[in-house]
């Protein structure tokens, strides 16, 4: 949490100073600085080659998996962990020092007043947020604004940062950018220059992009990385009981991978998620339906919000599930312009 809240700790402080431009500090470290600690330069490709390219990266994996990094000995692997425990803060802190963090902490706006107060200023920084429903509920067109919102100034909702946008099912429209962020006074060919976008074919190749996210993420700054659906590709690659439990592993490692990234880099991560008619629900109930991915998707999942279609382009926003928010629920709608306040 640390790690996230000094992004943004720097920016804040010129926002109070009224400074016009502003620089904000990134609290990662370059795998480069080990080689001041006697780290070979030629090791320190072989992490970068293996995925890892910031010294918590290799300071939060265990010692088994960067065992696997090939050309390391465990010796190697074990000098190394001394050396990173010695740079990451992985000790206890005071509950008081949790919440100063906190207060650093940056949301991004969703386009929407009413759905930014439900999230208590909008989607988190430093951790997953998961939205799930049924098509039509708006799930696709709040990834888009954000993409753009988050490239925003931190005094009007964003968090001055590029965006990673992995999609799954094909519906990723960059002309629907170019239209939000005119909406928000923005140049559309800079907004569209800052989303880096991959297509992802299947889900050994959307855990393969999470590498690569990584690898781009440690040379700038990015503030969000959406995943649009994360559960799409398990539920076609892997079919029936006999792999349940093998599709249910891979998608934890992914979610995990996730989660690293958001406590890492700082970044927010937004995923969709599918949804499938609950057999245990009233067939006459007001939502019979449950996303899918079970508890796997439940615990990796810091904030779940449910989306459901209310009237003409109104839709409903009611928080599932979250550690700090409570159950409620709001309307928004979406519009041409991407996310928007819902209308009469």
């Amino acid at each position: 949490m640390a790690a996230v809240a000094g992004y943004y700790e720097e920016a804040h402080q010129g926002e109070q100073q009224g400074e016009e431009s502003m620089e904000i500090s990134v609290n990662y470290q370059s795998l480069e600085i080990l080689q001041e600690h006697g780290v070979a330069a030629s090791d320190i490709q072989k992490l970068n080659d293996a995925g890892f390219h910031t010294v918590e990266s290799v300071a939060h994996s265990t010692v088994r998996k960067l065992s696997e990094v090939r050309g390391l000995s465990e010796a190697k692997v074990l000098k190394l962990k001394e050396i990173v425990k010695t740079m990451v803060p992985m000790d206890f802190k005071t509950a008081a020092d949790a919440l100063e963090d906190r207060k650093a902490l940056v949301t991004l706006t969703t386009g929407s007043t009413e759905l930014d107060k439900l999230l208590e200023g909008g989607i988190e920084t430093g951790s997953l947020t998961e939205v799930f429903g049924e098509f039509r509920t708006g799930k696709t067109q709040l990834c888009h604004t954000l993409c753009v919102t988050c490239q925003m100034p931190i005094s009007e909702g964003g968090a001055e940062g590029k965006a990673i946008y992995i999609d799954t099912e094909g519906t990723f429209r960059p002309n629907r950018l170019q239209a939000i962020a005119e909406r928000f006074g923005m140049d559309p060919s800079v907004a569209l220059e800052n989303v880096a976008y991959a297509r992802a074919h299947n889900s050994e190749h959307q855990m393969e992009l999470l590498k690569m996210a990584a690898a781009i993420m440690s040379q700038d700054r990015y503030a969000l990385i959406v995943v649009d659906s994360a559960t799409a590709l398990y539920r076609t690659d892997y079919s029936g009981r006999g792999e349940l439990s093998e599709r249910q592993m891979h998608l934890a490692q992914f979610l995990r991978q996730l989660t690293r990234l958001a406590e890492e880099f700082g970044v927010a991560v937004f995923i969709t998620n599918q949804v499938v008619a609950n057999p245990d629900g009233m067939s006459f109930a007001k939502d019979s339906t449950k996303p899918i991915g079970g508890n796997i998707v439940a615990h990796a999942s810091t904030t779940r919000l449910r989306l459901r279609k209310g009237r003409g382009e109104n839709r409903i926003c009611t928080v599932f599930d979250s550690p700090t928010l409570p159950e409620a629920d709001c309307q928004f709608a979406v519009g041409p312009n991407g996310i928007c306040d819902a209308t009469e």
